[in-house]
Protein backbone atom coordinates (compact mmCIF):
# COMPACT_ATOMS: atom_id res chain seq x y z
CA UNK A 1 0.00 0.00 0.00
CA UNK A 2 3.21 2.16 1.08
CA UNK A 3 5.33 1.23 -2.00
CA UNK A 4 4.19 4.37 -3.93
CA UNK A 5 5.74 6.43 -1.38
CA UNK A 6 9.86 5.10 -2.93
CA UNK A 7 9.45 7.19 -5.90
CA UNK A 8 9.21 10.38 -3.75
CA UNK A 9 10.98 12.27 -1.11
CA UNK A 10 8.72 13.03 1.38
CA UNK A 11 11.60 13.14 4.49
CA UNK A 12 13.10 15.33 2.13
CA UNK A 13 10.09 17.50 1.67
CA UNK A 14 9.36 17.92 5.30
CA UNK A 15 12.97 18.95 6.10
CA UNK A 16 12.31 21.95 4.25
CA UNK A 17 9.16 22.63 5.98
CA UNK A 18 11.79 22.13 9.04
CA UNK A 19 14.68 24.56 8.00
CA UNK A 20 11.55 27.24 6.03
CA UNK A 21 10.34 26.95 10.14
CA UNK A 22 13.48 27.34 12.01
CA UNK A 23 15.00 30.37 10.08
CA UNK A 24 12.21 31.92 9.84
CA UNK A 25 11.30 31.52 13.54
CA UNK A 26 15.11 33.08 14.73
CA UNK A 27 14.44 35.90 12.36
CA UNK A 28 11.33 36.82 13.35
CA UNK A 29 11.83 36.92 17.12
CA UNK A 30 14.59 39.07 16.48
CA UNK A 31 12.91 41.72 14.47
CA UNK A 32 10.01 41.22 16.22
CA UNK A 33 11.74 42.04 19.47
CA UNK A 34 13.05 44.95 18.29
CA UNK A 35 10.09 46.13 16.23
CA UNK A 36 8.11 45.60 20.24
CA UNK A 37 11.39 48.23 21.38
CA UNK A 38 9.82 50.37 18.95
CA UNK A 39 6.54 50.09 19.66
CA UNK A 40 7.11 51.05 23.60
CA UNK A 41 10.19 53.83 22.49
CA UNK A 42 10.08 57.40 23.80
CA UNK A 43 11.16 58.20 20.41
CA UNK A 44 7.57 58.74 18.23
CA UNK A 45 9.14 58.43 14.87
CA UNK A 46 9.97 54.99 15.87
CA UNK A 47 6.54 54.48 17.27
CA UNK A 48 4.99 55.90 13.71
CA UNK A 49 6.83 52.93 12.42
CA UNK A 50 6.55 50.39 14.17
CA UNK A 51 2.76 50.83 14.52
CA UNK A 52 2.16 51.75 10.79
CA UNK A 53 4.51 48.54 9.95
CA UNK A 54 2.28 46.24 11.95
CA UNK A 55 -0.74 47.34 10.88
CA UNK A 56 0.09 47.11 7.09
CA UNK A 57 2.38 43.97 7.04
CA UNK A 58 -0.52 42.03 9.53
CA UNK A 59 -3.01 43.27 7.37
CA UNK A 60 -1.42 41.80 4.24
CA UNK A 61 -2.42 38.45 3.32
CA UNK A 62 0.73 36.01 3.55
CA UNK A 63 0.15 34.85 0.02
CA UNK A 64 1.01 38.23 -1.07
CA UNK A 65 3.91 38.88 1.33
CA UNK A 66 5.51 35.74 -0.20
CA UNK A 67 4.84 36.42 -3.95
CA UNK A 68 6.33 39.92 -3.47
CA UNK A 69 9.38 38.82 -2.36
CA UNK A 70 9.87 36.87 -5.44
CA UNK A 71 8.32 38.94 -8.32
CA UNK A 72 8.60 42.10 -6.46
CA UNK A 73 11.84 42.05 -5.08
CA UNK A 74 13.77 39.34 -7.31
CA UNK A 75 12.50 39.69 -10.25
CA UNK A 76 11.85 43.46 -10.51
CA UNK A 77 14.04 44.80 -8.66
CA UNK A 78 16.93 42.47 -8.80
CA UNK A 79 17.42 41.93 -5.25
CA UNK A 80 18.86 38.80 -4.27
CA UNK A 81 20.38 36.74 -1.26
CA UNK A 82 23.27 35.11 -2.89
CA UNK A 83 21.35 31.70 -3.74
CA UNK A 84 23.57 30.08 -6.36
CA UNK A 85 20.03 28.80 -8.06
CA UNK A 86 16.77 29.39 -8.65
CA UNK A 87 15.38 27.14 -6.10
CA UNK A 88 18.11 28.19 -3.06
CA UNK A 89 17.32 31.55 -3.86
CA UNK A 90 13.17 31.36 -3.88
CA UNK A 91 14.01 29.40 -0.42
CA UNK A 92 15.93 31.91 0.87
CA UNK A 93 13.38 34.71 -0.34
CA UNK A 94 9.89 32.91 0.92
CA UNK A 95 12.52 32.73 4.55
CA UNK A 96 12.52 36.80 3.97
CA UNK A 97 8.93 37.16 3.95
CA UNK A 98 8.04 34.76 6.39
CA UNK A 99 10.00 36.51 8.99
CA UNK A 100 8.56 39.68 7.68
CA UNK A 101 5.20 38.54 8.17
CA UNK A 102 5.59 36.68 11.35
CA UNK A 103 7.69 39.33 13.31
CA UNK A 104 4.59 41.27 13.57
CA UNK A 105 2.93 38.77 15.89
CA UNK A 106 5.97 37.39 17.62
CA UNK A 107 5.98 41.75 18.41
CA UNK A 108 2.44 42.36 19.65
CA UNK A 109 2.80 39.04 21.86
CA UNK A 110 6.35 40.39 23.35
CA UNK A 111 4.22 43.68 23.75
CA UNK A 112 1.82 42.06 25.93
CA UNK A 113 4.72 40.81 27.56
CA UNK A 114 5.50 44.34 28.41
CA UNK A 115 2.68 45.66 29.79
CA UNK A 116 2.87 42.58 32.53
CA UNK A 117 5.61 44.05 34.24
CA UNK A 118 5.34 46.70 36.56
CA UNK A 119 5.62 50.04 35.49
CA UNK A 120 7.83 50.80 39.28
CA UNK A 121 10.37 48.38 38.05
CA UNK A 122 11.28 50.45 34.70
CA UNK A 123 10.86 53.69 37.13
CA UNK A 124 13.31 52.42 39.48
CA UNK A 125 15.73 51.64 36.70
CA UNK A 126 15.59 55.05 34.86
CA UNK A 127 16.01 56.21 39.02
CA UNK A 128 19.38 54.62 39.04
CA UNK A 129 20.70 56.35 35.45
CA UNK A 130 19.73 53.46 32.97
CA UNK A 131 18.88 54.72 29.92
CA UNK A 132 15.62 53.06 27.61
CA UNK A 133 17.26 50.77 25.84
CA UNK A 134 19.57 49.05 29.02
CA UNK A 135 15.85 49.23 31.46
CA UNK A 136 14.38 47.39 28.31
CA UNK A 137 16.99 44.54 27.43
CA UNK A 138 18.04 44.06 31.34
CA UNK A 139 14.78 44.59 33.21
CA UNK A 140 11.77 44.89 30.95
CA UNK A 141 12.61 42.18 28.52
CA UNK A 142 13.75 39.09 30.25
CA UNK A 143 10.71 39.56 32.48
CA UNK A 144 8.02 40.22 28.88
CA UNK A 145 9.75 36.98 27.01
CA UNK A 146 9.39 34.67 30.09
CA UNK A 147 5.90 35.81 30.30
CA UNK A 148 4.73 35.23 26.48
CA UNK A 149 6.50 31.93 25.66
CA UNK A 150 2.96 30.30 25.46
CA UNK A 151 1.85 33.05 22.97
CA UNK A 152 4.86 32.68 21.10
CA UNK A 153 4.74 28.69 21.16
CA UNK A 154 1.29 29.49 19.27
CA UNK A 155 2.89 32.07 16.46
CA UNK A 156 6.07 29.45 15.92
CA UNK A 157 3.01 26.44 15.70
CA UNK A 158 0.91 29.01 13.15
CA UNK A 159 4.20 29.35 11.11
CA UNK A 160 4.82 26.03 10.41
CA UNK A 161 1.97 25.56 8.99
CA UNK A 162 2.05 28.83 6.99
CA UNK A 163 5.41 27.09 5.74
CA UNK A 164 3.34 25.60 3.27
CA UNK A 165 2.50 28.87 1.17
CA UNK A 166 6.43 28.93 0.45
CA UNK A 167 5.08 26.15 -2.06
CA UNK A 168 3.71 29.17 -4.58
CA UNK A 169 6.92 30.51 -5.31
CA UNK A 170 8.25 26.82 -6.04
CA UNK A 171 10.24 26.10 -2.96
CA UNK A 172 9.91 22.35 -2.52
CA UNK A 173 8.70 21.48 0.83
CA UNK A 174 6.20 19.38 2.17
CA UNK A 175 2.65 20.74 0.62
CA UNK A 176 4.59 21.35 -2.86
CA UNK A 177 5.45 17.53 -2.92
CA UNK A 178 2.17 16.84 -1.51
CA UNK A 179 0.16 19.12 -4.32
CA UNK A 180 2.72 16.47 -6.79
CA UNK A 181 1.62 13.46 -5.39
CA UNK A 182 -2.18 14.42 -5.56
CA UNK A 183 -1.88 14.99 -9.36
CA UNK A 184 0.00 11.39 -9.54
CA UNK A 185 -1.37 9.08 -7.48
CA UNK A 186 -4.71 9.39 -7.76
CA UNK A 187 -5.34 6.28 -6.42
CA UNK A 188 -4.11 6.96 -3.39
CA UNK A 189 -5.13 10.28 -2.98
CA UNK A 190 -6.92 9.93 0.90
CA UNK A 191 -3.53 8.30 1.91
CA UNK A 192 -1.58 11.04 0.77
CA UNK A 193 -3.77 13.34 2.46
CA UNK A 194 -3.12 11.35 5.59
CA UNK A 195 0.46 11.18 5.39
CA UNK A 196 0.99 14.74 5.19
CA UNK A 197 -1.94 15.71 8.10
CA UNK A 198 0.61 13.44 10.35
CA UNK A 199 3.19 14.94 9.33
CA UNK A 200 2.45 17.92 10.50
CA UNK A 201 1.33 16.84 13.25
CA UNK A 202 4.50 15.31 14.08
CA UNK A 203 5.89 18.86 13.73
CA UNK A 204 3.45 21.26 15.13
CA UNK A 205 1.91 18.73 18.97
CA UNK A 206 5.59 18.10 20.15
CA UNK A 207 6.88 21.82 19.60
CA UNK A 208 3.13 22.90 21.73
CA UNK A 209 3.77 20.42 24.60
CA UNK A 210 7.50 21.13 24.86
CA UNK A 211 7.16 25.56 25.12
CA UNK A 212 4.01 24.82 27.12
CA UNK A 213 5.68 22.62 29.94
CA UNK A 214 8.56 25.33 29.45
CA UNK A 215 6.13 28.36 29.88
CA UNK A 216 4.68 26.80 32.85
CA UNK A 217 8.50 26.42 34.12
CA UNK A 218 10.00 29.62 33.15
CA UNK A 219 7.10 32.07 34.52
CA UNK A 220 7.49 35.19 36.20
CA UNK A 221 6.24 34.41 40.05
CA UNK A 222 4.38 37.84 41.37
Amino acid sequence: MFDFLSEYDVLGAFWVTVQLTALSAVGALIWGTILAGMRVSPVPLMRAFGTAYINVMRNTPLTLVILATSLGLNQTLGFTLAGQDFSEQNFRLSVLGFIAYTATFVCESIRSGINTVPVGQAEAARALGLGFTQVLSIVVLPQALRSVIGPLASVLIALTKNTTIASTIGVAEASLLMSEMVENESDNIFLVFAIFALGFVILTLPTGLILGWVSKKAAVKR
